[in-house]
This record gives structure tokens, C-alpha cells and sequence, in this order.
């Protein structure tokens, strides 16, 4: 399953990818908003929106992404490795 993560903490990403794998799921995190983001979200299976530290251009972008791709889209408040863990919990 792959699994593409919007928002977060610079310093957690390291964290998010090891829960993932964890999870047997391959993950990007874009914790910034890269230039030319809905080309490098890709057709992910599931959107993870850490809605407490992300901007609302980098949501819109990647909720269009979603639609295109017909991937899943997740909403969390909290970006705590807890948090990613019972998302992954549940939808893996």
C-alpha cells in the first residue's frame, strides 16, 4: 500500500516512514509545500492530512490529488507518531 503524508513536523519524518514500513506500507512526506506538489503526490492509495500544521494550499492541492487518483484521504488534528499509527491501524 502506498501512502502519502501532508503535514507533519520536519523532525518526525524519519519517524513517519519507519511506522509506515512498519505497517508494510511505502510512504512519502511532504512536510513543506514543494514547487509543483500534484506532481509529486503520484496515485497513492491513502492521504494522510495532519490538518493542525499544514497550509491550506498544500490540503486543496492534495485533496485534488485524491479525487484524480481516487485515493483515500484521512484528516488527523494530531501529527504524533500515535496518531499515524492508529490511522494505519485501521485502514491497513
Amino acid at each position: 500500500m502506498s501512502v502519502v503524508i501532508i503535514g507533519g513536523h520536519d523532525h518526525m519524518v524519519c519517524q513517519y516512514k519507519k511506522i509506515c514500513k512498519e505497517h508494510k506500507c511505502k510512504a512519502k512526506v511532504f512536510t513543506q509545500m514543494p514547487a509543483k506538489l500534484s506532481s509529486q503526490i503520484g496515485s497513492p492509495d491513502l492521504i494522510i492530512l495532519f490538518t493542525n500544521t499544514v497550509s491550506h494550499k498544500m490540503v486543496k492541492c492534495a485533496v485534488a490529488e485524491a479525487e484524480r487518483s481516487k485515493a483515500e484521504v484521512v484528516r488527523s488534528h494530531s501529527s504524533s507518531g500515535n496518531a499515524l499509527n492508529e490511522i494505519l491501524e485501521k485502514v491497513c
